[in-house]
């Protein structure tokens, strides 16, 4: 038997899904059969799949001791010997942060421990504003991710009330995001709003780009405006409607102007200006139509990244 008491972080959530996040190594079947067959208390009593924890809730698990962590848990943010952050904002409750190009957000195939997460909590770990031994299923999260290759800003929750309004906000399209990026050439208005047919195709990991409604295909939309015109490429200032994968790179790219360096989108020359996409993620307005909780006073503020480098001068001038 194990006992152990609900930290704030803990707390808002239902009783299955905190079984199934602090015992991550029992199956969900049997965490489902250790609730059915009274083998969880809390506060004393037998307690149902659906209860929502409350702080200082005193639960009491009669489960095999084989499920619970016998040794300290190694955290992976641990053997990174720096956390080197371009912070852009910051308070109590989030962070905001410009991500540099070939940063990933989270780990992916290459295992490196360097990613922008494990950074962000090296950081708060450091500073003092985050003990991963005190809270039981919660660690300071993104609220959102961007691509491996595109620069830009990503908030990040220091904390599980931050982390559940910033879900709700993106998901109710009540935190717009902008974009620049430099296209290839001229495109046909100076300010539009682009709609098709978006969908991932797990095998290539692109997007698949339709101007017809097809199965599994998802609506997509994307406003641009041109903010400046070059010789042959434009540079325009991008917000997202919806939020697919690679859309800023497909959705160009299938209207005939991919962004410049974009090789998976577009075509690279032998001897390419850019050799990334010239993407990046530059502004955040806070733009609540519902109550936000703890996060009500970021309403109507904007997050901007000062003179934000898309691409370099030396690169402009060839443009």
């Amino acid at each position: 038997m194990k006992s152990l008491t609900v930290t704030k972080n803990d707390s808002g959530q239902r009783l299955d899904k905190f079984l199934i996040k602090y015992l991550s190594s029992m199956p969900k079947s049997l965490v489902y059969k250790s609730l059915r067959k009274k083998r969880v208390k809390v506060n004393g009593k037998r307690a149902h799949e659906d209860l929502i924890l409350n702080e200082g809730d005193f639960l009491e698990l009669y489960i095999n001791d084989e499920f619970f962590e016998t040794k300290d848990e190694v955290h992976e943010f641990m053997s990174l010997a720096s956390a080197e952050l371009d912070i852009i904002y910051e308070d109590e409750n989030i962070i905001i942060v410009n991500k540099p190009q070939g940063l990933s957000v989270h780990a992916d195939e290459s295992k490196t421990p360097d990613t922008l997460i494990n950074r962000i909590q090296k950081y708060l770990y450091d500073k003092g504003e985050y003990n991963p031994d005190a809270d039981l299923t919660f660690a300071p999260t993104l609220a959102h991710r961007i691509d491996k290759n595109t620069m830009g800003l990503v908030i990040a929750a220091k904390n599980s009330e931050s982390l559940r309004v910033l879900n709700e906000k993106i998901k109710y399209k009540e935190i717009s995001k902008f974009y620049l990026c430099v296209v290839t050439g001229h495109i046909y208005k100076e300010e539009s709003t682009l709609k098709a047919f978006h969908f991932k195709d797990e095998k290539t990991k692109l997007a698949v780009i339709s101007d017809a409604k097809k199965p599994g295909f998802k609506e997509m939309i994307t406003k641009y405006k041109v903010k400046k015109k070059y010789k042959n490429h434009d540079l325009l200032e991008v917000e997202l409607i919806t939020g697919r994968t690679h859309q800023i790179r497909a959705h160009f790219a299938h209207v005939g102007h991919p962004l410049l360096g974009d090789g998976k989108y577009g075509r690279l020359d032998k001897k390419p200006l850019l050799r990334r996409q010239a993407l990046i993620a530059y502004r955040l307005i806070f733009n609540f139509k519902t109550d936000a909780g703890v996060l009500s006073y970021l309403n109507n503020k904007e997050i901007k990244i000062p003179n934000p480098q898309l691409v370099t001068k030396e690169i402009e001038e060839k443009l």
